[in-house]
């Protein structure tokens, strides 16, 4: 809970309502009661709409086609003002008593995988496969349970809740669709964030910083045989991958590195006149990702001057590096309101209460100060960011029911 809601608490105290209800008080409640009932009947129908959903392709950057039938699904569900924002975030709201406080419950809509992927999705007992089937087609099925169950039971809440099904979480996506819901679409309005994003039922407070990289080599070229002796951008590029290879890097705070992709040439018979690579780089402190950073762009000069000495600078090459995605680091302290109950909720139902790192869209609130994390949807699931990607649905209502009462928690 922010500092706005705290204090609007307060005024909702002092004009009489009761004080906020523990989450195992809340579920005692006759119509929370009924809202997990809503999901328990309706699970089997969120299962078919993950299924329908993720058979819609939303490859990076085109996340067109998805958000266009979730905004009808947020209207048909009987959200109040309905609109897709111009990141393409979608955005409906449940309102409450009051405008605030203001949590929003997000899934992002977006895929790993590019335009033709085969999306179909399969079924064999209680296990979907397709890729993006719990990687965020879980998160977006448990958003839409929770509206269903809270409409169902007619549960009124004291603050609001705003759904979005958002753009740009996977990739070179960038968590755009964050930074436009924050830095302009919703500026100011959000005093909580929840994410729901893959499976399982983990918490995570930590969000894990990014700095990703495509860096581009280029020389003359010419012919394998007849311009033999010249520098090679490609040749470069394999002693640059070869430094970062060898950096030794934190455990604590862990500390990541990945060439990803890699790129160039024309002809095996041509000394290439150009050549990429795409370059992956995290922690969860932002001191060892600036550390990391600096040691890569000094293995890339590094790189750059042995290729040309190499060869005496004849067709020397050069290197740049340009920066295509930043994903900002932060945390939720665990002592803080929206962990804490979290982890109230977690106790309440009967699941351990683990807290977790990785990198979600609740990065770009926990960066702003704004108390956020992400929560996992339920059931349980494999292969993730692969064509094999699984999602076994057994007890799976579990996850849209802690989702709806850690909402109801935040704004009672």
């Amino acid at each position: 809970m922010s500092k706005l809601n705290r204090s609007f608490t307060l005024a909702a105290l002092l004009a009489g309502v009761a004080f906020a209800q523990t989450p195992a008080e809340l579920m005692d409640r006759r119509d929370i009661r009924a809202a997990f009932a809503a999901v328990e009947r309706n699970e089997s129908k969120m299962v078919d709409l993950e299924a329908r959903v993720c058979e819609i392709p939303a490859p990076p950057f085109h996340e067109e086609a998805r958000g266009k039938e979730f905004e009808r699904l947020f209207r048909e569900a009987g959200l109040k003002d309905v609109r897709i924002d111009k990141a393409g975030n979608v955005i409906g709201v449940r309102p409450g008593k009051a405008a605030h406080p203001n949590l929003v419950l997000a899934a992002h809509l977006d895929t790993v995988f590019p335009e033709g992927t085969d999306v179909h999705v399969t079924r064999s007992g209680t296990v979907l496969k397709g890729p993006g089937i719990g990687d965020d087609c879980r998160g977006l099925a448990v958003i839409m349970g929770v509206i269903h169950a809270l409409e169902e039971a007619h549960v009124q809440t004291l603050g609001t809740i705003t759904f979005v099904a958002d753009v740009g979480e996977e990739g070179l996506g960038d968590l755009r669709g964050m930074k436009q819901l924050f830095h302009e679409t919703l500026k100011g309005q959000i005093d909580d964030f929840i994410s729901v994003d893959g499976t399982g039922l983990g918490v995570t407070n930590a969000g894990v910083g990014s700095n990703r990289y495509k860096v581009t080599f280029k020389g003359p070229g010419g012919h394998s045989y007849g311009a033999f002796g010249m520098a090679n951008p490609i040749q470069a590029m394999g002693r640059a991958i070869a430094k970062i290879d060898a950096f030794d890097v934190p455990s604590q705070p862990r500390t990541t590195f990945n060439v990803g992709r890699v790129g160039g040439g024309t002809s095996v018979n041509a000394i290439p006149f150009e050549a990429w690579m795409e370059v992956d780089m995290r922690s969860s402190a932002p001191a060892a990702l600036k550390a990391l950073d600096a040691k890569f762009h000094a293995a890339i000069q590094q790189a750059v001057d042995e290729e040309n000495r190499r060869w005496n600078n004849r067709g020397a090459v050069s290197a740049s590096a340009d920066l295509v995605g930043v994903r900002p680091a932060g945390q939720t302290p665990a002592d803080s309101p929206i962990v804490r109950t979290a982890l109230a909720v977690s106790r309440a139902m009967g699941i351990p209460e683990r807290l977790g790192e990785g990198s979600t869209d609740a990065n770009v609130p926990m960066n702003l100060g704004i108390p956020a994390i992400t929560i996992s949807g339920g059931g349980a699931g494999a292969g993730a960011h692969s064509l094999n990607e699984t999602f076994d649905t057994k007890d799976s209502a579990k996850g849209t029911e802690r989702a709806l009462l850690l909402a109801v928690s935040v704004v009672q």
